[in-house]
């Protein structure tokens, strides 16, 4: 079977064709011309408009493989025409992997024998997008940070940089595909910004069309594009095998003394009523039925009758003659009730990135502040920063929205919190039946 349908980019028709024998229905039929004519169009909006006049996905039963504005692709549903919901992305990903192939390598034509990930990983960071656009939360292989995590914190002596000839790496397809597509979209998402980085990123695919630009003009492109210094970017994930791991360590908590006696006096009663006591103390308001002071009132002189923390007119009198000292803006300062948390964090896994912290406050309110990789600039191992916030802080959790593949997560959180590991008790039975054969059988049973 043969169908194809039109699809319109930068002004020209591109013909979108699809060949399949009746074994790949209902799912070739159905999404095959479609994925293909999406692919064409969304690759066109990230990086040059397709420049060929066909695009054509054929059907086979076991592999995936592209050719100029030609590609076989794998997903063969089970002889009854049912498939399971994995085998449907399968064949999804796998043509819009093929056909966007077109752009890397055969437009933008990197040497993929050299450097494999120029061509792989570029078109599965594409790729990611494209499936995106294709379905809001669709399943992705490639694209969130997270997925990484578990390749770059394994044994540093079965991991390549990236970096590395691609017959010499180990674990071709987490080196070549995964690492380099995630790269790109943290760069993207957390250190350049979706406008900024996509604008640089077109300019390369435009520069270096229909020409062989090696890794080094990728990365001098980007920078120039986009004007943003991205060096300690590309050394620590694509020149190394060192990975993300950003230990919140210590948390201090400060409030400036305001010096005035009626705030200060009280603040001072309360901590002391409210501190630990020792445990003596504590037994002697029971065992020591009567003390001397308490039975002889001639006992307490001045100093046992005195409140420490009462303000007096002569602190009254100090504090508003230390205040006609100040500046405006230092009174401001002292009266505006603001809250010092001094922060320290440590590189621990070696790769220096943008600090994602999500403070929470006592009042149930969340706030989230950004600080650029370039906090790791003079010392790469360990930071400190100091926050000045208008309310008291009960939480602190950094990468709360999981963007940087940080490894370890037991060390993001202040106070400390522990991620649980799942593990099953007892082995589940194994099925070789699919939903769509399932819900047969349910149906059946129902009498529908």
């Amino acid at each position: 079977m043969w169908d194809a349908q039109n699809q319109r980019v930068g002004g020209k028709n591109v013909l979108c064709m699809s060949y399949y024998p009746k074994e790949g229905n209902p799912l070739w039929e159905r999404y095959s011309t479609k994925l293909v004519a999406h692919t064409v169009k969304t690759y066109s909006k990230y990086t040059i408009d397709y420049p060929y006049p066909v695009a054509i996905s054929v059907h086979s039963d076991k592999i995936g493989m592209e050719y100029p504005m030609i590609c076989f692709n794998r997903g063969r549903p089970e002889q009854d025409g049912t498939y399971s919901e994995r085998k449907k992305y399968e064949m999804w990903s796998i043509i819009i992997h093929e056909v966007g192939h077109n752009f890397f390598p055969m437009i933008i034509n990197s040497d993929e024998r050299q450097w494999t990930w120029m061509d792989e990983g570029l078109n599965s960071f594409v790729q990611y997008l494209t499936e995106q656009e294709w379905e809001r939360g669709y399943p992705s292989r490639y694209g969130p940070a997270y997925s990484v995590v578990d390749y770059m914190k394994g044994d540093k002596d079965r991991i390549s940089p990236i970096m590395t000839n691609s017959e010499s790496i180990w674990q071709f397809r987490s080196n070549a595909y995964a690492k380099p597509a995630i790269a790109l979209n943290i760069l993207r998402e957390t250190v350049m910004g979706r406008e900024l980085f996509d604008h640089a990123f077109k300019t390369y695919c435009n520069r270096w069309a229909f020409k062989h630009p090696p890794p080094a003009d990728l990365f001098r492109t980007m920078e120039d594009a986009s004007a943003v210094d991205l060096d300690w970017f590309w050394r620590g994930w694509f020149f190394t095998t060192d990975h993300v791991d950003i230990s919140l360590d210590e948390v201090k908590w400060f409030q400036l003394n305001t010096m005035n006696p009626d705030v200060e006096m009280p603040l001072a009663r309360q901590q002391h009523n409210d501190r630990d006591r020792y445990i003596g103390d504590t037994r002697n308001l029971t065992d020591i039925e009567e003390t001397v002071n308490e039975h002889d009132k001639d006992i307490d002189d001045f100093y046992a009758k005195r409140d420490h923390h009462a303000p007096d007119t002569l602190h009254r009198q100090n504090y508003k003659e230390f205040k006609e000292n100040l500046s405006k803006e230092e009174v401001e300062l002292l009266n505006s009730g603001k809250h010092f948390y001094e922060v320290q964090f440590s590189n621990l896994g070696g790769l220096p990135m943008p600090i994602i912290i999500r403070f929470g406050y006592t009042d149930g309110t969340e706030e989230v502040v950004r600080i650029p990789a370039e906090i790791w600039r003079l010392h790469e191992d360990q930071v400190s920063k100091v926050f000045i916030l208008d309310k008291e802080v009960s939480s602190m959790r950094i990468d709360p929205f999981l963007e940087t593949a940080d490894t370890d997560l037991n060390n993001n959180s202040w106070p400390a919190e522990r991620q649980p590991t799942r593990f099953d008790l007892y082995k589940k039975e194994r099925t070789l039946e699919n939903p769509m054969q399932r819900q047969k059988r349910v149906d059946e049973l129902n009498g529908n």
